[in-house]
């Protein structure tokens, strides 16, 4: 056997490497890699060879991390140790921006059901399996005041700065304990978005008294209320008002673009009759220059 002796620059200091060559057998010119550590130094295996890099990386611990370490030839890959950085970096900065989340789902707790559902059992089927029936499901079970998860949060424009909440009519008052009237327009909205029968409010007297017993938690947090004609007919005039100046703004932001491009095109017109005269004058001077020469 031929032996080889390199000190190994990519582990810590006195770490060798010692390559051996077989000479003779069926496996000769293969070649065997160990590593070892002088003796000498602290914490030294005492002349103890290290056959393989799990056995490398065991005793190193965590002192030394070997994910990039070639144990055939005792360097660090390059191309590793940039892909780790990149990798490094690109979760840095996942972690620093954050993800927008553009889950509209409102957070309501996903309870399982605890009450006891009806089942079929159906005996002519081949596994013989239990199904339920869906009609007879009951709807599972919310949390009581889950609204109030959704206060604090407010909407920003385009600008970053505060869209102002809408003004409440006196003919809606909140009931819980703690109960705004941002916790209200909240509770509103999303019984309008998840719910597909009329929003009442809570229909029942003892809510005010004890509303955590009597609460109907398929209606929003306020107490009963009726939209009379009147309502409806200031909400139009507010709706119209809202188009009329909507209407207002976009014929303002064409008349500009308008604007504008005639100008652009009285700009470029000028530009072009400023370069006709340039180059006649240019040609003139050219045949002036001409019959001097003649």
């Amino acid at each position: 056997m031929e032996r080889k002796r390199w000190e190994c620059s990519a582990l810590p200091q006195g770490w060798k490497r010692e390559e051996v060559t077989r000479k003779t057998g069926l496996s000769t010119g293969k070649s065997d890699v160990y590593y070892y550590r002088e003796a000498g130094y602290a914490s030294s295996p005492s002349g103890k060879k290290f056959r393989s890099k799990p056995q490398l990386a065991r005793y190193l611990g965590n002192s030394m991390d070997l994910g990039t370490f070639d144990f055939r030839t005792g360097k660090m890959l390059m191309s590793k140790v940039n892909k780790n950085r990149q990798r490094m970096r690109y979760d840095g900065s996942n972690q620093v921006k954050g993800k927008p989340d553009l889950n509209t789902a409102l957070p309501v707790r996903q309870t399982a059901s605890i009450f006891k559902q009806p089942v079929t059992k159906v005996t002519n089927h081949p596994s013989n399996k239990v199904k339920s029936d869906p009609q007879k499901a009951v709807d599972q079970p919310r949390q009581l005041f889950w609204e109030k998860k959704l206060s604090g949060l407010n909407a920003f424009d385009i600008a970053e700065e505060l869209v102002k909440t809408m003004d409440l009519p006196k003919g809606l008052q909140g009931v819980g304990p703690g109960c705004t009237d941002e916790t209200l327009l909240s509770a509103i909205a999303s019984a309008l978005h998840t719910s597909s029968m009329p929003i009442t409010g809570q229909l029942s007297a003892a809510v005010e008294k004890n509303p955590g017993v009597w609460l109907n938690t398929s209606q929003p947090l306020c107490k009963a209320f009726m939209v009379t004609d009147e309502d409806i007919r200031k909400q139009e005039e507010l709706v119209q008002q809202v188009r009329k100046r909507l209407e207002e703004a976009l014929m303002a932001d064409m008349l500009a673009q308008v604007e504008e491009i005639a100008k652009d095109g009285n700009f470029i017109a000028e530009k072009d009759v400023d370069d006709d005269g340039d180059e006649f004058e240019e040609q003139e001077e050219e045949r002036d220059q001409e019959m001097e020469d003649v």
